[in-house]
């Protein structure tokens, strides 16, 4: 009987076992794997495509960055040169504050929305602190009856620029804590017009009444964007508009030129209250269709007093003409149709409120700025945002920019693919079924 020996075989390995024992698999270089692909997952976040809004918020501030410096340049020339300065000294102090705000816009760019919630009570409180130095002897400066520029360490200053974001901040953030109690007066007034009208007086102490209007406005428009009722809504518009007219009555200068926008005989008030405004209006008229080209102004040589802050606008008009103009409105509605996209598109309370507050300043601020040299309004002393000399309004409005690009980038994408998972994270998804 012959018996029959199978042969001998090589026991089975495992699956595990063979995955381990391959050369190149332990443990430490599967790791090392793995934080390889987390490490093209974070550089790919970094390279995701951004939303339309993003990029035509960024474009459209740039842009008029960069027209401002080059109107700056060219409004302060013959000036600086009378003075025996360099030509260029004006306008590289306000490409300073460029430089330092696009790069800060884009830091901000990159903060998450949790972020702007968590310092917009630090914010505003320090802002309020900032802006009660302007009555400081000795770093409060006086210009024109307005007190309400600081001078620290040789650089001048204006806090209440700053005032404008984190204003827009707070707002944002107690109407956002507040959504489900909105329908209630008490909840809407306080501490939104306590602290609101403390933020307006600490300007009006300085009797700045342009920058106070700008304010009210963003106090407006957030409650607007919160969605409070209109019935609630009503009565602090009244009172905004009761204490402006309050402001304005009380002070004769501002009644002279309330009174002069007024008349019709503007060249009565020439020497008066009438002559910034007729040259600013003259300087438009000079331009005509295509300008008098780039540097060929003749207002801005001492015939416009502030032809590089608040009749900047003047100037742009007489060099490049009712073009110029129509190409920096045509950027300004850029900018703003990209702001509201984000109000209507966010499903955040707190980023509409917020957006919808600096959307109404910068655009806002921006129409009553051309209204005013277009004599449509009264003056009221009020910068052309991205574009009049001012460090400070430069770099507020940047930040501003900022924040919406931070909020730009939390919109919902149609049709964008959702990145690939981690593989521990498929394993473990795996293991669980």
């Amino acid at each position: 009987m012959t018996t029959t020996i199978p042969p001998r075989t090589r026991p089975a390995t495992p699956a595990t076992e063979r995955s381990a024992s391959a050369p190149g698999a332990s443990g430490t270089s599967g790791a090392s794997g793995e934080r390889g692909f987390a490490a093209r997952v974070s550089l790919g976040r970094v390279f995701a495509p951004v939303p339309s809004e993003f990029l035509l918020i960024t474009s459209t501030a740039l842009l008029l960055t960069g027209f401002g410096l080059t109107m700056v340049l060219s409004a302060t020339m013959a000036t600086a040169l009378a003075d025996g300065q360099s030509p260029f000294e004006v306008v590289l102090k306000q490409a300073v504050f460029a430089v330092i705000g696009i790069p800060l816009m884009f830091v901000a760019s990159r903060l998450p929305v949790s972020f702007w919630k968590k310092i917009a009570w630090p914010a505003l409180i320090l802002t309020i602190v900032f802006q009660l130095l302007v009555f400081v002897p000795g770093i409060g400066i006086e210009n024109d009856g307005n007190r309400n520029w600081v001078r620290i360490a040789g650089l001048q200053m204006q806090p209440s620029e700053f005032l404008k974001v984190t204003l827009a901040l707070w707002l944002g953030y107690v109407l956002y804590r507040k959504q489900t109690l909105l329908g209630l007066w008490r909840h809407v007034f306080i501490p939104v017009v306590p602290v609101g009208a403390l933020v307006i007086g600490t300007v009006m102490a300085g009797h700045d009444l342009g920058t106070a209007m700008i304010l009210m406005a963003i106090l407006l428009g957030c409650l607007f964007f919160s969605g409070v009722r209109l019935r609630l809504f009503l009565i602090p518009l009244i009172l905004v508009v009761g204490a402006a007219a309050v402001f304005a009555v009380t002070s004769p200068n501002r009644m002279g030129r309330i009174m002069s926008f007024l008349n019709v005989d503007s060249t009565a008030c020439y020497f008066d209250d009438c002559y910034q405004s007729l040259h600013g209006v003259w300087g438009l008229a000079n331009g005509g269709i295509f300008g008098l080209g780039l540097g060929n102004s003749r207002e801005k040589y001492g015939w416009l007093p502030a032809q590089s802050n608040d009749y900047i606008f003047a100037i742009l008009g007489e060099e490049l003409g009712l073009i110029g103009c129509l190409v920096v409105l045509a950027l300004f509605t850029l900018f703003a149709v990209g702001a509201f996209h984000i109000v209507r598109k966010t499903h955040d309370p707190f980023i509409r409120i917020v957006a919808g507050g600096i959307t109404v300043w910068i655009v806002g601020q921006a129409l009553l700025n051309i209204a005013v040299v277009l004599r449509l309004a009264p003056v009221l002393g009020v910068p052309l945002p991205f574009m009049s000399q001012g460090g400070t309004s430069l770099l507020s409005v940047l930040i501003a920019c900022g924040v919406l690009l931070s909020f730009a980038r939390t919109l919902p994408q149609p049709g964008l693919v959702p990145p690939p998972a981690s593989p521990s994270r498929v394993r473990s998804a795996r293991t669980s079924r």
